[in-house]
């Protein structure tokens, strides 16, 4: 046997015990991983008390699931909406798009679409590159409105840009959706069918549901359903710079990239909407960052700690759910494994096994 057919037995056996290994996260104990049990007890009864309304919570740490509940209806196999939680997911797509030479994040917006461009744009559209719509900077001082009348492209492109690309941080989810229309451009793919064989399989979410425009793009900015555990393993993905199962699913350096502090959006200290903005994810106090969506949807990852905090809910306060998870989680964290608590780990099980929502007038 030649060495080119020996060298193609051995891919095809690794792609082979590639495909066959687990993609579910490897569950520990609390203790084991140096968590308190009685702190991870204590953050979810003061969610559960004092935030409404929380659907599953679930912890990692150095790669293990130490903690998970879901409150009833919710259940661990049932996809939930991300809202502009999808946003990150987008940004990756945008990532492994330029990693394949497909543009750049200084590729400038407006060549990418010619037949949609106003017919004489302005200097501040012209100059709007990808990398304004990653950081929430391209020039407009409010949201396009999207409608079912006029391609979402096009009402993106006529929309008044006052100010200079790059300078002026507004968020902005129509931005969003133009970097999947951007990937859809350069790679005959929507974002959701792109993402399939480079993120989605390979993490093993199964079954990703997102919606698309009138115009056929990935939504992008919004309405990704997927579950818990694929929120956390998309936390775990970028906490390990993009490496999954020894293979480097996303480039290091956009893992880096997206994740850093790009542009200034606040000045207070005690917001964690005030700590920068990176490629379509959120800078946090404690030297995290996150993905987030509407009503309580998060993807939060603490470097410090080795840790990914996946969270989703239906709540009209998200500062205070974060609140909750800086005040009580993270105080449970200890440098190295702890003894084990055998009764404590008991009673934390049973909290978490019989978590459901409240109901209450007027609740949403």
């Amino acid at each position: 046997m030649s060495r080119w057919a020996i060298r193609i037995l051995i891919l095809a056996a690794a792609s082979s015990a590639l495909q066959a290994a687990p993609v579910s996260l490897p569950r520990s104990s609390p203790e084991a991983e140096g968590l308190s049990s009685v702190g991870i007890r204590e953050f979810v009864e003061a969610a559960d008390r004092d935030i409404h309304t929380l659907h599953s919570f679930m912890l990692v740490r150095h790669g293990k699931v130490v903690a998970e509940g879901w409150w009833k209806p919710e259940a661990a196999d049932k996809p939930h909406v991300l809202h502009s939680l999808s946003k990150s997911f987008t940004s990756t797509a945008v990532g492994l798009a330029v990693e394949e030479g497909r543009l750049s994040v200084d590729d400038p917006v407006l060549p990418f679409f010619p037949e949609e461009a106003p017919a004489q744009p302005s200097d501040k559209l012209k100059a709007m590159r990808v990398r304004d719509l990653l950081t929430m900077t391209s020039g407009h001082e409010v949201e396009v409105k999207f409608t079912t009348n006029t391609p979402w492209v096009r009402s993106f492109l006529a929309h008044p840009v006052p100010f200079k690309p790059g300078t002026h941080f507004q968020y902005n989810t129509p931005g969003t959706h133009m970097l999947s229309a951007i990937v859809r451009k350069v790679t005959g793919q929507t974002v959701l069918d792109y993402l399939r064989p480079r993120l989605f399989e390979p993490l093993g979410i199964e079954n990703p549901e997102w919606g698309a425009s009138p115009q056929g793009n990935t939504l992008g900015g919004w309405g990704l359903y997927v579950r818990t555990e694929d929120i956390a393993k998309f936390g775990q993905l970028y906490l390990q710079k993009g490496k999954w199962q020894g293979r480097q699913l996303i480039p290091a350096a956009w893992a880096e990239q997206a994740t850093s502090k790009q542009v200034s959006n606040g000045s207070d200290p005690t917001k964690d909407w005030d700590q920068g903005y990176g490629f379509q994810f959120w800078r946090c106090r404690h030297g995290a960052y996150r993905g987030d969506g509407a009503n309580g949807q998060f993807c939060i990852v603490l470097p410090e700690q080795d840790a990914v905090i996946a969270i989703t809910a239906d709540t009209r306060d998200m500062q205070a759910e974060l609140n909750v998870v800086w005040d009580h989680l993270l105080p449970a964290f200890h440098p190295g494994p702890l003894p084990a608590n055998p009764a404590e780990a008991t009673r934390l099980r049973a909290l978490l096994s019989g978590l459901a929502v409240h109901s209450e007038p007027g609740a949403k």
